[in-house]
């Protein structure tokens, strides 16, 4: 069986009920196709990297499943093209490289990490820190006084006589 990943961009105007149920309407078609559904990953609402139909942001769903042919492909992409809420989509075919990786995403071993909880073992100090020693500058030495300027006339321009 080939893997394969979807990843397409849902029309954010749609209601809650009818983003889910876009999503599902594939899922199914997938299934319906004698296709294996690995996982279905909604991103949710992210903001475009410029506007596509009017729009800069949208729904993600990345859906990973197997197949045994690619035929099932060309229905999907075709389905895409023909649906307006649909507005981009992408399709990948995984090698073993983007397996391992997608199934390390979703361990949580790729990613952004959690923060961990510190450990509660920490003493308190009894005694108070002693502070560093100062070591003692050099005098700093006055700069001579400079000179003052003479006051220089304005240059006035004289008028050519006609």
């Amino acid at each position: 069986m080939s893997n394969y990943e979807i990843t397409f961009i849902v029309d954010p105007v749609l209601s809650g009920d009818e983003i889910k149920g876009t999503a599902q309407t594939y899922v199914d078609l997938l299934q319906n196709e004698g296709c294996v559904i690995v996982h279905v990953d909604e991103m949710g609402l992210r903001q475009l990297a410029y506007p596509i139909n009017k729009r800069s942001s949208g729904i993600y769903y990345c859906v990973e499943f197997q197949s045994e042919t690619g035929g099932v492909i060309d229905q999907m992409e075709l389905a895409f093209r023909r649906d307006e809420r649909i507005m981009r989509y992408l399709t990948l075919k995984l090698d073993k490289y983007g397996v391992k990786y997608n199934d390390d995403k979703r361990k949580g071993l790729i990613g952004k990490k959690k923060k961990q909880a510190q450990p509660a073992s920490v003493t308190p100090r009894t005694e108070k820190p002693k502070p560093a020693p100062v070591e003692s500058a050099p005098p700093v030495q006055k700069a001579a006084p400079v000179a003052a300027a003479a006051p220089v006339a304005p240059v006035v321009a004289k008028e050519e006589e006609e």
